[in-house]
């Protein structure tokens, strides 16, 4: 889809789009979503005052997303492959700030540490380096440093038709809210709705020693996408005293 068809597309989002221009497009393909109910008043300890915790029928969550960045550039370049294509994996969850409902990152790794450290001193967003290997029905990673890993084996099933609730508040998500040192920077993103197929775990190894009150067990929701082409624009950012 080209980008100006892409802004057309605009049926299924909760706000219009933003006035400006758009500055980076990119595309998060073959996308693994894990996701876990938590308490609040465990996720409360790793969020910002300044946001608020999203909760679905009263219920916090946090996901694990792993997909395969590809494309990334700036609106007037081409992309470069050995830097705009890599693996992330992102944790987050649910927040709103400035009454748009978006997500927060608990942890955001990258599979090239030349597009983390890149993509880190454009964007703030704290991206850390791991190293990624990916199959058609595997994935694992690994952080020395942090002493953080993930395995999963999976098997992608049918095409999910009618998207329940829980489905659609936990994909169709069109901000990010980030802290920085003195700021809370808000990104705004488009892209059209995440189409979703079924997804079975047949190994699931996760070790995240911080977010062991959050990531623990069997998800209670898994899903795949082939992915979605995506627009972002500039970085927003309020001191975080006027939250």
């Amino acid at each position: 889809m080209k980008t100006h068809e892409l802004l057309q597309e605009t049926s299924h989002r909760p706000w219009k789009l933003p006035n400006q221009n758009w500055k980076f497009y990119q595309e998060w393909n073959n996308a693994i979503f894990l996701h876990w109910q938590v308490e609040v008043s465990e996720l409360i300890k790793h969020v910002p005052e300044e946001l608020e915790i999203d909760l679905f029928q009263g219920k916090a969550w946090v996901s694990i997303v792993v997909f395969t960045m590809e494309k990334i550039r700036p609106k007037y370049l081409p992309a470069f492959p050995p830097i705009s294509n890599f693996d992330e994996i992102n944790i987050r969850t649910y927040v709103i700030a400035n009454n748009k409902p978006g997500v927060y990152f608990l942890s955001i790794e990258g599979g090239t540490l030349l597009s983390c450290k890149i993509a880190k001193a454009i964007s703030q967003l704290p991206y850390r380096f791991s190293k990624m290997h990916r199959t058609s029905t595997s994935f694992k990673s690994n952080n020395e440093t942090f002493k953080d890993s993930l395995d999963i084996q999976y098997k992608i099933g049918s095409k999910v038709t009618q998207k329940s609730d829980i489905d659609l508040w936990l994909t169709e998500r069109y901000a990010l809210h980030q802290d920085a040192s003195t700021t809370i920077n808000e990104f705004e993103i488009h892209h059209i709705e995440w189409p979703i197929k079924e997804l079975t775990l047949n190994h699931l190894d996760v070790k995240y020693q911080r977010f062991n009150t959050l990531i623990n067990g069997t998800p209670h929701k898994t899903q795949y996408s082939k992915g979605v082409q995506v627009l972002a624009w500039d970085k927003k950012s309020t001191p975080r005293n006027k939250l």
